[in-house]
């Protein structure tokens, strides 16, 4: 029985029969066959290396979806589903005389003329689960843990780590053109749907793990607005739909700051606004009766202000207690946590 990672391989071997199988309406542009995406129509959004040591590696740039050969037979024709594209791959590969599972191919993706908005963002809101579920479900011993642990942040004196976090060891990016590792994060909305992943590019410079060198090393795929990233319980333990009565809240900005704030004080519920302006889209229980935000340090900028007391006018108007909490060095909570790691 050969597992993913060997068929895979085979797959890559015989990477461009393969791809003029599955994508027929693409062509070849040098090294690469391109096509509109996985749903198989005309266009070049969707690129495949047909040679050399990338021999299978693909990304679709529209869909923001990447893999190997093997993933790329789940994706045209099993909707994402790897067990049934083993299974079709075994029976390409002549490893297998058993009937191929049916097809179940995607249909092709409406122009951006034609599509209509609620279709364009349920098809994003697909791809950042798909992206997040790619991951793999421990940070232990992966980039993105020492990326953290270089931020001061070891989740190891948690004794757990936050499940809404995740690492993707190749996580395509569109504005380089190429794969990085990457810690992937889970937005959901008030109901704990997803709705967005957050993902953090991730590249090693002189002996330590940080943003990869990009423009935008944190992006988000997906709805983000009035979801947030749920980080940590509290003392509760429980979901933030049963939260006990009478609790509070800290809701920081980024993921770095939420998290310092997490390893700080892990008797409080912390959670993730992705950015200062959704801070005051956020939907809370009525048994959370206070809010601690926790601020950056912006000086003077009057848009930050105006946001943050969005946020409080927004959570007082419930009656809920409200208060700012601002580190006292740096820009963040997590400049105060690296500050107390290096004394």
């Amino acid at each position: 029985m050969r597992d993913a990672a060997e068929i895979a391989k085979h797959l890559g071997r015989r990477i461009e029969p393969l791809a003029r199988e599955l994508l027929p309406a693409g062509q070849r542009e040098g090294h690469e066959w391109r096509v509109g995406s996985v749903a198989g129509e005309k266009g070049r959004s969707l690129s495949v290396h047909l040679s050399g040591a990338r021999a299978g590696v693909w990304a679709d740039f529209a869909g923001e979806e990447s893999g190997d050969a093997l993933d790329l037979v789940a994706a045209v024709l099993y909707r994402g589903e790897l067990t049934p594209a083993i299974g079709w791959a075994r029976k390409w590969l002549g490893f297998d005389a058993a009937a191929a599972p049916d097809i179940q191919r995607r249909a092709p993706s409406l122009s951006v003329a034609d599509a209509a908005p609620d279709v364009e963002e349920a098809d994003r809101i697909r791809a950042a689960l798909r992206i997040f579920l790619a991951g793999a479900p421990s940070l232990k011993n992966t980039a993105a843990a020492a990326y953290l642990m270089a931020r001061g942040i070891d989740l190891a004196e948690l004794g757990r780590q936050p499940r809404s976090l995740r690492f993707h060891p190749a996580l395509h990016n569109r504005e380089s053109g190429s794969p990085w590792p990457a810690l992937v994060a889970a937005v959901t909305d008030d109901a704990g749907k997803h709705v967005a992943t957050h993902r953090t590019w991730l590249a090693l410079r002189d002996d330590r793990w940080g943003k990869a060198p990009l423009r935008d090393p944190k992006m988000s795929l997906g709805r983000v607005a009035g979801g947030s990233i749920r980080l940590w319980r509290g003392a509760s333990g429980k979901p933030l739909a049963q939260a006990p009565q009478g609790e509070t809240v800290v809701i920081a900005e980024g993921i770095e700051t939420a998290l310092s704030i997490v390893v700080s004080c892990p008797e409080y519920r912390v959670l993730s606004a992705v950015s200062l302006s959704n801070m005051a889209r956020l939907a809370l229980p009525p048994a959370v009766t206070g809010v601690i935000l926790a601020a950056d340090n912006d000086g003077d900028n009057r848009a930050a202000a105006r946001a943050l007391q969005q946020a409080v006018d927004r959570f007082a108007g419930e009656g809920r207690a409200v208060r700012i909490a601002r580190s006292p060095i740096g820009s963040d909570f997590n400049d105060l946590l690296t500050s107390e790691c290096s004394l």
